[in-house]
C-alpha cells in the first residue's frame, strides 16, 4: 500500500450515494423529488458522481427501480455522472442490465456508470420473489456475460444474442464490495473498486489492501482506482451534527432489530433507546462515520484518507431534514477544497 499522506487541498473527487430515503410522514414521491433536488445541488457544488442504490422490500428506500431513478436524475441534471451503487446483478438477467444501461448511455452519453454488487439487496424471501436462483453463486459468470454483451470482442464464440442498445458502448463498470470477494475479483479483472465502508467499516483497509496488492492492469485501468463509501453528517456545529446523526443511528438500530422502516426524525439523546449490546453493534457499524462541524469534518476526513488512501470518496448522508442534508454536502465540499 502507498504510504504517502493525502491532502484535502488536492481536489479530492467527491461523489454521492443516495438511497432516496423515505422519511416518516412522507412518501416515495417526496423522496424521489428530494433525490433530484439533491443531485442538482451537488452538481453545482462540483461533485463528480451521483449513484443510486438497489434495495427491495425496504419501507425507507425509494430507489428499488434503480435504472428508472438514474434516468430521472440524469434527465434533470446536465454534467454530473449518474449511476448505480449498485445494481445487484444476481437479481437480474445480464442481458436486461446491458439493455437498460445501454439505453441510459444512449440517452445521456458519457455520463452513466454501472456499479455492480453480488448481494441480493434484501432478505431471502424477497430475493426469492425477485426470481433469483439461490442455489449457487455465479456472479463471475454473470459479470463476464454482461461485459460480453457490452463488448462482443470479449466473446469466445460468435454471439447470437445482442444487447441493443448497449453493444459497443463504453459504459464504465465498477465492482462494489463490503468484504474481500469483490476486491479480489476487481483486482483480477483490472476494474475500479468501490468499498462500502459506510456499513462494513471493519473490512475497509483489508479489502483495499487486497485490491491494490493483487491488481492486474487491464485495458480499463493501468493502476488500481478505489472509491470508498462513507457516512458523513456535517452541520455548522458538532452539536447540531450529532443531533442530525441520530436519524442514521435509529435507522441502523432498526436494521439490527430486523425491523426496517422509514427514516425517523432526530432525537436529542440516544441514551435509553438501545441495550448495551445494541450500542456496541451500532458503534461497530458506524465506526468510520464522520460526524461534526466544519473543523471536525476536515480533521476526520484527513484521518480517513490517511488510513484508506482512497482515490475518491462516495458520501452517504442519511439526514431527516432535506435542507440540513443539502447543507451537509455543502460543508463537505468546502472542507475538501
Amino acid at each position: 500500500m502507498a504510504t504517502n499522506s493525502f491532502n484535502l487541498k488536492r481536489s479530492l473527487p467527491l461523489s454521492v450515494l443516495d438511497l432516496s430515503p423515505i422519511i416518516e410522514g412522507k412518501t416515495a414521491r417526496d423522496a424521489l423529488r428530494n433525490t433530484l433536488d439533491l443531485a442538482r445541488h451537488v452538481e453545482k457544488l462540483g461533485y463528480k458522481r451521483y449513484w443510486l442504490a438497489e434495495h427491495h422490500n425496504m419501507p425507507g428506500i425509494a430507489s428499488s427501480a434503480t435504472a428508472v431513478v438514474i434516468g430521472h436524475v440524469a434527465a434533470g441534471t446536465s454534467t454530473i455522472r449518474v449511476g448505480s451503487g449498485g445494481i445487484m446483478l444476481p437479481n437480474h438477467a445480464s442481458l436486461v442490465i446491458a439493455e437498460q444501461f445501454g439505453t441510459l448511455e444512449s440517452l445521456f452519453p458519457g455520463r452513466i456508470d454501472l456499479g455492480l454488487g453480488r448481494a441480493p439487496g434484501t432478505d431471502q424471501i424477497t430475493a426469492q420473489a425477485l426470481r433469483r436462483d439461490l442455489r449457487y453463486d455465479d456472479f463471475p459468470q454473470q459479470l463476464a456475460e454482461l461485459r460480453t454483451y457490452l463488448n462482443p470482442s470479449l466473446a469466445q464464440a460468435k454471439m447470437d444474442v445482442h444487447a441493443i442498445p448497449g453493444e459497443g458502448l463504453n459504459i464504465p463498470i465498477w465492482l462494489l464490495g463490503s468484504s474481500g470477494y469483490s476486491a479480489r475479483l476487481a483486482a483480477q479483472l483490472g476494474l475500479p473498486f468501490a468499498f462500502a465502508s459506510h456499513f462494513s467499516p471493519e473490512y475497509t483497509v483489508p479489502a483495499l489492501e487486497l485490491y491494490r496488492n493483487n491488481f492486474q492492469p487491464s485495458e480499463v485501468l493501468a493502476a488500481p482506482y478505489a472509491m470508498v463509501g462513507v457516512n458523513i453528517i456535517a452541520a455548522d456545529s458538532d452539536e447540531k451534527a450529532n443531533y442530525l446523526a441520530s436519524s442514521m443511528q435509529l435507522q441502523f438500530l432498526n436494521l439490527i432489530r430486523n425491523n426496517p422502516g422509514k427514516l425517523q426524525s432526530p432525537v436529542e439523546n440516544m441514551d435509553g433507546l438501545t441495550t448495551e449490546f445494541e450500542k456496541s453493534l451500532l458503534d461497530e457499524r458506524l465506526a468510520t462515520s464522520i460526524i461534526g462541524g466544519p473543523e471536525t469534518i476536515r480533521t476526520k476526513l484527513q484521518a480517513f484518507l490517511d488510513q484508506t488512501h482512497a482515490n475518491e470518496l462516495m458520501i452517504n448522508s442519511q439526514i431527516y431534514d432535506h435542507q440540513a442534508r443539502l447543507r451537509s454536502y455543502e460543508i463537505v465540499a468546502e472542507c475538501a477544497i
